[in-house]
């Protein structure tokens, strides 16, 4: 593996980074008061119709293999997108995304539960110090409905990565992000219509916003991961809470306290941390071979 493609690879995941994070700004200046299931109509439709230019890179022998599980992580990404609105109009943009970086922790979790996988002393570490941080970016005193969201966004992204292992091996990324959209499509639009109100012109571009930015950075990570090992660099990954940072101070005003900085740091951290011991470890695999 070439400096280049290693250096491209870190590029790509904090454009990509900075992408999802511009998404999330589509939604939160839509407001607290935006009927939520119009938007996710809205933004699953768009991105089925980008997607489907893209047909021939999709599985048109067995389309509906493992169709169960499809079901799951798409039900599980629309309560995600759910709460993730409610989220990023609740809280300050920063806090959110800090708080939706807890996933990885989640993951860990759920890979013991459902895999009965084990965990090294450093990864339990990375879990009590990401779920301290969490209680110190959003203290007791200040939990409301807007913090709980971002723990169920949190929890909606785990579960469907967790899920990716259980689905079948010849789909590819864009036949399970076109079939994930798809099968949320009836039930979100069962719900828009239970909301009754007509379309909003700010839903329309925030759902087309949101959903181009969105796939933007979705393409980027299947690039950047296409030519080098995960553990390499998703560090990089984390720059998205440095540019929610920036972002929310310069545009929305939103000073980051102490109080953030620390609990954003027992977040991080540890998973960074975890991140380059992955990587020290593969590499004295890859030598003792």
């Amino acid at each position: 593996m070439s400096e280049g493609s290693l250096a491209k690879a870190i590029i790509l995941l904090i454009v990509g980074n900075a992408l999802a994070v511009g998404s999330d700004v589509f939604v939160k200046v839509m407001g607290e008061d935006v009927p939520i299931f119009q938007f996710i109509f809205l933004r699953s439709l768009l991105s089925l119709l980008v997607l489907l230019p893209l047909y021939q890179r999709f599985d048109l022998k067995t389309p509906f293999a493992g169709l169960g599980v499809h079901v799951v992580r798409s039900l599980a990404g629309m309560a995600g997108i759910f709460c993730m609105v409610v989220a990023l109009t609740s809280l300050p943009l920063a806090t959110a995304n800090a708080v939706f970086y807890v996933a990885p922790i989640l993951v860990m979790l759920l890979a013991v539960v459902i895999f009965r996988e084990k965990l090294t002393a450093l990864s339990v570490f990375a879990v009590f110090s990401g779920f301290a941080g969490i209680v110190v970016i959003l203290r007791p005193v200040e939990f409301n409905w807007g913090a709980l969201a971002a723990l169920g966004g949190a929890l909606a992204l785990a579960i469907n990565a967790v899920m990716v292992r259980m689905l079948p091996a010849q789909h590819t990324t864009l036949h399970r992000l076109f079939l994930s959209y798809l099968l949320v499509l009836p039930v979100s639009a069962a719900f828009f219509i239970w909301e009754g109100l007509a379309l909003e012109p700010r839903v329309l571009v925030g759902a087309v916003g949101s959903g181009v930015l969105i796939l933007g950075y979705s393409i980027t990570v299947l690039v950047a991961y296409r030519d080098v090992d995960a553990n390499q660099v998703t560090s990089a990954e984390y720059t998205g809470l440095i540019w929610a940072v920036a972002i929310g101070w310069v545009w929305f005003a939103e000073v980051p306290d102490l109080w953030f900085v620390v609990g954003s740091a027992m977040i991080v951290v540890p998973l960074v941390w975890l991140g380059l011991d992955q990587r020290r470890r593969a590499m004295r695999y890859r030598v003792e071979k």
